[in-house]
């Protein structure tokens, strides 16, 4: 007998920590497994955090940010998607992880089920596992040789029932890079508006693209449509442990989300948001910079693939990261472990990006191409001579 729910007995350790806790803290090993680049917070931003503790700011503030954050964050998104985003629908609660699990809370009881766009980064439908709810995987199709990552919308469609509550996708996508079209941004708000069912979009990669750009959902959403726009420091920013996010809710939940906030967080850490207006107001040619080094890496594992027969994938669209399908692998855990150990290079393998019995995704590893040129393409190196 036990009080604890079956939901968090259950949680497993996906995929990507169960090969990274092997090699954290080796310096031999090249990690590309996480969500991050290589390169530290830039000075301009840590030195208006350290500004912020001289100055004594370490006490409670507003639950849902900032004001004068807040105020930065509606108008660079309403810079962004070309329409105006009232200050009243911006929360910063902490990271953005805490965002999507505010944005769950909102609209789930436990047995509903939330359409989960896959593959996609596990932490989010553990997140619909720990609240109760059920995720229902719709996987892009696509994705190696060449083959462009593409959604089947009626298939999407179809995966609805009447517990569905919520459509969850990120554009740009991780892993994939995919970035979803306008076209299918409005065909499956108009589907969320007859049901009666939310959005959640992940838009944390959003300044990360190269020749498509990835429209916002908050572009065409109406303030009062039930759609969460999750967005972040950590990518474009270079800011991934300040644990900085902010959502765009729904007009008129405004107060409740002072409460949920003060329920899941009390709010992100003071000093932290100073960081994070920091680099906002001022990171413009930061972010570009981010960018280009981006770039430089998308080219260099572009290269490295043409000159593979094993190695294969759509080339992204957004995002920093390659979802290489490797011809033959059959068990993406044990081919990281065995990389990690022999080559002694880290990946993030492609079972973690959705259920376990999903075997298309058991065919990828993922790699983070944020990194050092040189130390980049040595890791490459190691992974052909690996195979």
């Amino acid at each position: 007998m036990t009080a604890i729910r079956p939901a968090i007995l259950n949680l497993e350790r996906n995929g990507i920590g169960e090969v990274a806790f092997l090699g954290l803290g080796r310096t031999d090993i090249i990690p590309l497994w996480f969500g991050e680049g290589d390169i530290v917070t830039p000075d301009f931003i840590r030195d208006a955090a350290k500004r912020a503790l001289d100055q004594g700011k370490t006490f409670y503030t507003f639950t849902r940010g900032l004001t004068e954050l807040r105020e930065a964050i509606a108008k660079w998104a309403s810079n962004q998607s070309g329409r105006k985003i009232d200050l009243d629908r911006v929360t910063v609660p902490g990271a953005a992880m805490m965002g999507v699990n505010i944005a769950l809370q909102c609209v789930c009881e436990p047995g509903d089920n939330v359409i989960v766009i896959s593959p996609m980064w596990p932490n989010i439908f553990q997140a619909v596992r720990g609240i109760g709810a059920e995720p229902r995987f719709v996987r892009l199709n696509g994705g190696s040789n060449g083959e462009p990552w593409t959604l089947d919308l009626d298939r999407l469609f179809a995966a609805a029932d009447k517990r569905t509550k919520a459509i969850f996708w990120a554009s740009p996508s991780n892993p994939t890079g995919w970035i979803m079209s306008e076209r299918e941004q409005r065909a499956i708000l108009d589907f969320t508006r007859k049901r009666g069912i939310a959005i959640i979009s992940d838009e944390v990669y959003t300044p990360i693209v190269y020749d498509t750009p990835a429209p916002s959902l908050a572009a065409i959403a109406e303030p009062e449509d039930e759609v969460f726009v999750i967005n972040s420091f950590s990518k474009a920013w270079a800011m991934t442990g300040w644990r900085v996010g902010w959502l765009i809710h729904p007009k008129g939940l405004d107060s409740q989300m002072a409460e949920m906030a003060a329920y899941n967080n009390t709010g992100s850490a003071v000093f932290a948001q100073y960081g994070a207006l920091e680099a906002i107001t001022k990171g413009d040619a930061f972010v570009k910079w981010q960018l280009d080094r981006c770039r430089n890496g998308l080219a260099i594992v572009e290269k490295f693939i043409e000159s593979q027969n094993r190695i294969s994938w759509s080339k992204p669209a957004g995002a920093f990261y390659g979802f290489l399908a490797v011809e033959g692998m059959t068990d993406s855990i044990a081919f990281a472990k065995r990389l990690l150990l022999e080559a002694k290079v880290g990946v993030a393998p492609g079972i973690a990006f959705g259920p376990k019995d999903d075997r298309d995704n058991d065919r990828f590893i993922r790699i983070c191409f944020a990194q050092d040129p040189t130390r980049l393409s040595d890791a490459l190196d190691r992974i052909a001579k690996h195979i």
